[in-house]
């Protein structure tokens, strides 16, 4: 029975990656659970990823949160460099 629940380190990375987009189906989190219980790399990698994951969120909110714009003049430069390109 123990067997079903047995997983590679590789297949543990996979849904580990999976379960940071919310991805990873119920079976699969538990077969995380217990390979990460056991072995101590892949929890590492665990937490690591976790964390990687948390810092890229708050830096997309924050980045929102700002406006994004080109100025005019490059603007304007682009399009004649466009226009250039295209005749």
């Amino acid at each position: 029975m123990f067997k079903f629940f047995k997983i590679t380190c590789q297949e543990a990375n996979e849904i580990c990656n999976k379960s940071q987009y919310n991805e990873a189906t119920l079976l699969e989190k538990v077969k995380l659970n217990i390979h990460i219980a056991v072995c101590k790399i892949c929890a590492m990698y665990s937490k690591q990823n976790a964390k990687l994951t948390d810092i890229f969120r708050a830096k997309a909110i924050d980045c929102k949160n700002h406006v994004h714009c080109m100025k005019e003049e490059d603007k304007e430069l682009l399009k004649e460099k466009l226009k250039e390109m295209s005749s």
